[in-house]
């Protein structure tokens, strides 16, 4: 398995755990410039956007410790962009998911 095959697999886990609780999917691998956001999801008046991390264990570490300051801030760059492109005007999120196996660990307002 590549690793591009190990972020989808955990991008499909960590959609169905974010639609059983009532998210939508707006937008999946979402490109601005060089950016990229994993997952644009909305439920009600809130916007997430989303940074997948999936990893087979935690032997070299907690998979939410691998999102890099420099990352945190190419996705606020394309979530601007998202915002300004659809006009949205509600609140927004930006969470990480970590993925270990079929595990996921959700963590809101993580930057």
């Amino acid at each position: 398995m590549t690793t591009k095959d190990i972020g989808w697999k955990g991008e499909d886990t960590t959609v169905k755990f974010l639609q059983e609780q009532g998210f939508e999917l707006l937008e999946r691998n979402y490109r601005y410039k060089r950016n990229e956001i994993d997952l644009i999801v909305k439920k009600d008046d809130l916007i997430c956007f989303v940074e997948v991390k999936k990893r087979k264990s935690q032997k070299f570490g907690y998979p939410e410790s691998f999102v890099s300051e420099g990352q945190k801030e190419r996705i606020h760059q394309a979530a601007e962009n998202f915002i300004i492109e659809r006009h949205w005007e509600g609140n927004i999120r930006f969470d990480i998911s970590a993925v270990i196996g079929d595990h996921v660990d959700y963590f809101e307002d993580a930057f």
